[in-house]
């Protein structure tokens, strides 16, 4: 099947399935922005759980925060974003579309073949008011990003903490970006979710640090089930660093449409506590009793989205069969861990059936459907991700077993009702074990 194809029908795939689709779609939708579905809810979730096991939970020396969407104006001015965080816009004088001028051939119009203007710079964040009178002085920003949030709370946060370096805090949140060029479905939109690290160390070993992230953030790709010769590690060059960034690397992924970036690796260096302090008049700093003197910490980021990471794992478990479509996603990112369906719609089958759903649903996210032939539910769940399928059937009745039927190989086997909930969080663990000889 070609790329463009495939990626097509994901995206028809998420409409029908209602897992991610156009927000507002009822007054023709508004552009790029989208809203999340039953099943498309519990995939975010789940992502955002694994990340936060991984980067906070699985670390003694990680917090987390939850800082404000709208901060102070002089937060963004301190941090650069007011004055360097643009993209290049031009208009066609004919057709009136915009473009990135770093994406186009400038010396037409890409659509219809028109003029364009000059290149002008086009600041990327939303602006709004805050009280009741709309002037400059009341002007303030939604958040391009979750970082300055951790940035200026980091005294507080380091020292209610009881911190000691290397100590890193780390964030779930929405943040905003007025793009010039969204697209690409959900990979590049102007309300998105970031996941965001910021771990603070001793300047003398930043470069150890930034490293270990970089190895440690691509095996946590892997370790939820992305295909890992689908991913990659590209440093940036020295022309392409952000004026924050000692060192770059991202973790890009084979989407259909090209290798692209899903998450950002950075040394920012001591940028961040440094112009945050001049700006503030705060000291920003930790005192190092060794040395028994003060340090500003070096900063190594880990920033990715979460809507993008949710397409990567969208594309990535995607597989068209003859008779099936199918969502190949790990066990623990599945958005339903269990669907319970009767044989027939027929007491006491459905009784039996019901009472199984709501035993597993204490533990799993579970789906209940007696709705058309086996086979058809079968097929149903194949498309939602469904890692196993509990048939009741007349047996079921007789000696208390269910049939599971696999989602990535349909083999079948029967299981004893008692103990299931285990052996279900067994079968999570290693995906799909071996067939019984």
């Amino acid at each position: 099947m070609e790329q463009a194809n495939l990626f097509q029908e994901i995206v028809s795939l998420c409409k029908r399935r209602a897992v991610v689709f156009p927000s507002s779609e009822i007054y023709g939708g508004i552009n790029s922005c989208w809203d999340y579905g039953p099943l498309g809810v519990e995939l975010r979730r789940n992502l955002k759980d694994l990340w936060w096991k991984a980067v906070v939970q699985g670390h003694r020396n990680v917090v987390g925060a939850d800082t404000s969407i709208i901060m102070h104006p002089e937060v963004w001015v301190a941090s650069g974003h007011r004055d360097h965080f643009t993209d290049p816009l031009v208009d066609c004088k004919s057709c009136k579309q915009r473009f990135r001028a770093d994406q186009i051939d400038l010396t037409k119009c890409p659509e219809c073949g028109g003029q364009l203007t000059e290149p002008r710079s086009f600041n990327l964040m939303f602006k709004t008011y805050m009280g009741p009178v709309e002037d400059d002085a009341a002007q303030v920003f939604l958040r391009p990003e979750t970082a300055q949030g951790i940035f200026v709370d980091f005294e507080t946060i380091f020292n209610g903490s009881r911190g000691k370096l290397p100590f890193g805090i780390a964030q779930i949140g929405k943040s905003f970006r007025n793009e010039v060029s969204p697209g690409n479905f959900i990979f590049r939109s102007r309300e998105f979710e970031q996941m965001e690290l910021e771990f603070f160390v001793d300047p003398s070993t930043e470069d150890f640090w930034f490293d270990k992230w970089v190895k440690e953030r691509l095996e946590w790709y892997v370790s939820i089930g992305i295909n890992p010769e689908r991913l990659r590690t590209r440093p940036h060059g020295p022309d392409e660093l952000a004026h924050y960034a000692k060192a770059c690397v991202d973790i890009e992924y084979l989407f259909p449409f090209g290798w692209k970036e899903i998450e950002g690796i950075a040394n920012r260096g001591q940028f961040d506590l440094q112009v945050h302090a001049r700006s503030s008049g705060k000291q920003l700093v930790v005192f190092d009793q060794v040395r028994e003197e003060n340090v500003v910490p070096s900063v190594i980021e880990s920033s990715s989205g979460v809507d993008r990471i949710l397409l990567v794992a969208l594309v990535d478990a995607y597989e068209k069969e003859a008779e099936r479509s199918v969502l190949r996603f790990h066990p623990t990112l599945a958005p339903t861990k269990v669907a319970v369906l009767p044989l027939m719609r027929k007491e006491p089958l459905v009784e039996k059936a019901v009472s199984l759903e709501e035993e597993l649903r204490g533990s799993f996210t579970v789906e209940y459907d007696d709705a058309g032939s086996i086979g058809r539910r079968y097929r149903r769940q194949d498309e939602s991700g469904t890692p196993y399928c509990l048939t009741v059937d007349y047996q079921s009745l007789e000696d208390d077993t269910v049939t599971i039927r696999f989602r990535d190989s349909m083999r079948q086997e029967r299981l004893p009702v008692k103990g299931l909930t285990g052996r279900i969080s067994e079968l999570m663990k290693s995906r799909e074990p071996m067939p019984v000889e």
